[in-house]
């Protein structure tokens, strides 16, 4: 993509300001490849979401480089290195703590496009200013020399950082259609630093949102981890509602979500996700399933019911809702096998928390997805469904003592049978 007047109009003439930037918080690698790169004689910056976020006074974890040393420069000049990528070919530099990402400048309006606009390849290297330009949004196209403590801000990057803006570099459509995904990353960056999105992109993400149904399942799902799993997910998962993206990740979810007697499930979507935020916040691991188990909870209880009054016994509906959820899901974003099996899981067990007598207890206390399938049980008892019961006995169960718990199991109500499944009388939100 060129850079319009418009944009030549707007590019910042100050290529070196300095910044006041504790490089303490910066990848000690990082600084290694640089200080490497520019010893062989090449340019090379710090770039994106890093130097971002430590304008904004956050630690950021993973630091990008960006270069005029081509991929095979890079790799001759760090026997540690490897060239990966075929659409966008860039240079991982290994150290035993991980590695650091390299690239090189590319050019503008070179890319090799489909008949949509979408971009297939991307391997024309250019300028520094022609990288600038072809970047997605302005607070990520800041490069960083830390070894001169300057910043080049060729866009105003710095400026709409300040002002706690998210705009898009060029004509929002032209980069939408170029990459869809590109709507996805603006709504969950604005989401995380808590920016607004300049209203041009705003509208464009209105008009052209339709677009996501072209991206192939696998890349949403990688989005879907993003977006919920990076620490923010309650005010991601609004933002996308608010801009309607939601319904084209999660159709299914949106629909039960907009059912007025769905009110519980609304409840447990929120309460599930700000316990995903807690649990990142904390360092605890998060697992895609058990959100995908939250989002679909809802889809699969509704076309259960339908099922049932269909004529279908519990159990038969049940096992088929679950199925053809879970299939009906894979139109919009995959979901790996690996994944299938633990959200049946977890929706399975809630129907075995009810057998809460003899060794059928201990069965499924050692089922290896208790654990989630009690976690999911309680989220769904603040979420005000009528199991806060059983959530009380399954929490008493695990704290007792081993003697204890063959009493509790000896003498609770629970029973076994058709009584263990939910009548159809009674209605589960």
């Amino acid at each position: 993509m060129k850079p319009s007047a418009t944009d030549r109009r707007r590019a910042n003439p100050n290529r070196g300001a300095r910044v006041d930037i504790d490089t303490s918080h910066i990848n000690r690698d990082a600084l290694r490849v640089i200080s490497g790169l520019h010893a062989a004689g090449f340019q090379a910056y710090l770039v994106g979401g890093g130097v971002r976020d430590l304008l904004l006074g956050f630690s950021p974890k993973d630091f990008d480089i960006a270069t005029d040393a081509h991929p095979e420069d890079v790799r001759r000049q760090f026997e540690n290195s490897r060239i990966i990528g075929r659409r966008f070919r860039i240079v991982h530099v290994y150290f035993s703590r991980g590695y650091v990402e390299v690239a090189t400048f590319r050019a503008a309006g070179r890319a090799h496009v489909n008949k949509q606009g979408r971009i297939l390849a991307d391997n024309t290297y250019g300028s520094i200013e022609e990288d600038a330009f072809r970047r997605d949004f302005t607070v990520n196209a800041l490069y960083y020399d830390p070894e001169a403590g300057q910043l080049l801000d060729l866009v105003e990057g710095r400026q709409d950082l300040d002002a706690k803006l998210l705009r898009v570099i060029g004509d929002p459509e032209l980069r939408f259609r170029e990459d869809p995904v590109r709507m996805l990353r603006a709504v969950r960056l604005a989401a995380k630093l808590g920016f607004g999105i300049e209203a041009q992109a705003k509208a464009a993400i209105d008009r052209l949102g339709y677009l996501l149904t072209e991206v192939p399942p696998a890349r949403l799902f990688d989005e879907m981890l993003k977006l919920f799993h990076g620490g923010y997910a309650v005010q991601t998962f609004q933002a996308l509602c608010d801009s309607g993206l939601f319904k084209y990740l999660l159709p299914l979810t949106e629909k039960a979500l907009q059912d007025p007697s769905q009110k519980r499930f609304s409840d447990l979507v929120y309460g599930a996700l700000q316990n995903t935020d807690e649990r990142i916040r904390a360092g605890k691991p998060v697992t895609p399933s058990f959100l995908y188990a939250v989002f679909l909870w809802g889809p699969m209880q509704g076309l259960a019911r339908q099922l049932e009054l269909e004529g279908l016994s519990p159990r038969v509906a049940r096992e088929a809702a679950m199925k053809d959820t879970i299939l009906s899901q894979l139109r919009y974003t995959s979901i790996p096998k690996r994944l299938g099996f633990p959200i049946r899981d977890v929706w399975e067990l809630q129907y075995r928390f009810y057998r809460k007598r003899g060794k059928q207890v201990f069965r499924l206390y050692r089922h290896p997805r208790f654990r989630a399938a009690y976690d999911f049980l309680c989220l769904r008892a603040g979420a005000g469904e009528p199991v806060d019961k059983l959530c009380e006995w399954w929490t008493v169960f695990q704290a007792a003592e081993p003697v204890m718990q063959k009493k509790m199991a000896r003498s609770s109500g629970g029973k076994a049978g058709k009584t263990l499944y939910r009548p159809r009388s009674k209605t589960y939100h």
